[in-house]
């Protein structure tokens, strides 16, 4: 008895599926792949926070450069940041040639330097330096396009910052020469 069974044909239209099924299957392979590649973010543009940062001037070049800065301390996972950053991103482009906003990211080693000067234990954090580069304010938490826009006007036009809740203006306290004894107790002076 002979077999009837012969080789498998390498010929493509023996395939068990035909033209249209494969044409169906390629199609629904990239809508699947489309799908999860639009589900893992795309090709969506930066979000503020990272376009504002990737944009900002250097801090030590901000301070120098003879114009106002707003400093703002955020984080990428930050709620009250991200919900922020539309307005910064409108004060930046608004004030462009009158002030300086530069974000620094609290999670990124190279500006811990910074997170310990400026003694960032919260964020949003906003520091506030005049033309000059010194520091004339802090603002500690989340604030609105208004408030912001209130903090850009009082630095660009070198007035005293606005009264508002989280807002405090810094005080210079006057600098003891080396070498003198000074009465004052510490934090830790009393019994």
């Amino acid at each position: 008895m002979a077999s009837d069974v012969s080789a498998p044909s390498s010929d493509p239209t023996s395939s068990p599926l035909g033209r249209r099924e494969r044409m169906v299957l390629a199609a629904v392979a990239a809508l699947l792949a489309l799908g999860l590649f639009l589900l893992r973010g795309g090709l969506q543009p930066a979000a503020p926070l990272e376009k504002l940062a990737r944009q900002s001037l250097e801090l030590p070049v901000a301070l120098a450069n003879g114009k106002p800065t707003l400093v703002e301390f955020y984080a990428d996972w930050c709620e009250a940041c991200q919900a922020m950053a539309p307005a910064m991103e409108r004060i930046e482009s608004q004030h462009r040639d009158q002030l300086d906003v530069v974000l620094l990211n609290v999670d990124n080693p190279r500006w811990q330097p910074e997170v310990d000067r400026y003694d960032v234990n919260g964020i949003p954090q906003l520091e506030l330096f005049d033309a000059s580069g010194d520091a004339v304010g802090r603002s500690l938490g989340a604030r609105s396009q208004p408030e912001l826009e209130a903090l850009s006007a009082a630095l660009i036009a070198a007035t005293p910052l606005p009264a508002m809740a989280g807002v405090a203006p810094l005080s210079q306290l006057p600098a003891t020469p080396l070498g003198s004894s000074s009465t004052m107790a510490g934090p830790r002076s009393h019994s």
